[in-house]
């Protein structure tokens, strides 16, 4: 299954021009203002993105909300209301031991009492200046988000939503796909020329959203480990020629961790690009690379600009790399910057 019309933004069909991916704005602007929340989407568009991403959990009562994970001490005050310490807990969650609040022991209306937070506050005072200024979005409110700044702008914004652990919510009775599925049609955004890519780490929700809707998928892939849904499966068997294909078979993107296009060395040099965008391109996919990020502390050493991990290097010059490497869209918490045609 290879389809070539990009949400309804640009037609596909091979490498695209040099200098010209798609910008897809992580989680907003999240860079100068907090995670998921109206302001940044708002200034991630006004800097020029081309799609703004929310990543989606579940409420209590199965509403799909905007946040990096269903645990929110981090990006919400919720460890600053007395009224909600009885909900701090432990959970594992794909393998992993986590302690604070979760999204699906609140209700929407509980959430919608919270207000987001700064994720990096050290590396992000400026972003950190607005905690407390906005509410938790729900998918449909960022969806239309996008349409109103497309009505605004006279240019299309699409929106990449990811479903985050979709086999733990199934596992506690909150299962995601019927749900997203109903959500995509009231909306209008389920053909193949819908503004919207439908991001996942698992397999088996992809493959089975591809049996359903039309509108393009792509799967994500990290540096280490494997999709939580499939235990005999790594990343890094997934991104092998063979791999490529497989995952052709039921969606349009790849979507790796940076370092898998562009290496790294021991001494966190950016080596020659491996084989990745050469043998997707081969398999018929589109490849997105995520997370450019402008501080220091996340980019290779010849991309830094002195020597505080929170001050800002060359990200512009790293995302050409990623252009020139023929990539067709690239994640950034700094759309402003992601432009590699920026000055």
């Amino acid at each position: 299954m290879i389809r070539f019309i990009l949400c309804g933004l640009v037609l596909l069909t091979g490498t695209p021009a040099l200098g010209q991916p798609l910008i897809i704005a992580h989680r907003g602007a999240s860079g100068e203002r907090p995670e998921h929340t109206r302001a940044a989407y708002e200034l991630a568009i006004e800097q020029g993105a081309d799609v703004i991403e929310p990543d989606l959990v579940l409420t209590r009562d199965g509403v799909f909300v905007d946040r990096h994970e269903n645990e929110i001490g981090g990006t919400t005050d919720v460890r600053d209301r007395p009224e909600f310490a009885g909900r701090r807990t432990t959970k594992t969650i794909d393998g992993v031991e986590t302690t604070g609040w979760f999204t699906e022991d609140f209700t929407l209306a509980e959430l919608k009492t919270l207000s987001a937070r700064e994720r990096l506050p050290a590396f992000r005072p400026g972003s950190a200046a607005y905690d407390g200024q906005e509410p938790i979005l729900t998918f449909d409110e960022v969806v239309a988000i996008a349409r109103e700044a497309s009505a605004r702008t006279g240019r299309t914004i699409a929106v990449a939503p990811e479903l985050k652990h979709p086999t733990y919510f199934a596992e506690i009775s909150l299962p995601m796909e019927d749900g997203f599925v109903a959500e995509l049609e009231r909306l209008g955004l389920t053909g193949a020329d819908a503004p919207i890519i439908i991001q996942c780490f698992e397999v088996g929700p992809l493959e089975r959203l591809a049996t359903r809707i039309d509108a393009p998928l792509a799967q994500l892939v990290a540096a280490k480990g494997g999709p939580a849904d499939r235990a005999d499966v790594t990343y890094a068997q997934m991104i092998t020629p063979e791999g490529l294909k497989a995952i052709a078979a039921y969606a349009d993107w790849v979507a790796p961790e940076m370092t898998l296009v562009l290496p790294r060395d021991t001494d966190g040099r950016t080596t020659a690009p491996s084989t990745l965008v050469t043998d997707a391109h081969a398999a018929g996919l589109k490849v997105v690379v995520w997370t450019l990020r402008a501080e220091n502390a996340f980019l290779p050493v010849e991309r830094r600009r002195g020597d505080d991990p929170a001050g800002h290097g060359d990200m512009t010059g790293y995302a050409a790399a990623f252009a020139e490497a023929g990539v067709h869209a690239l994640f950034s918490d700094f759309p402003a910057m992601a432009r590699p045609t920026a000055t």
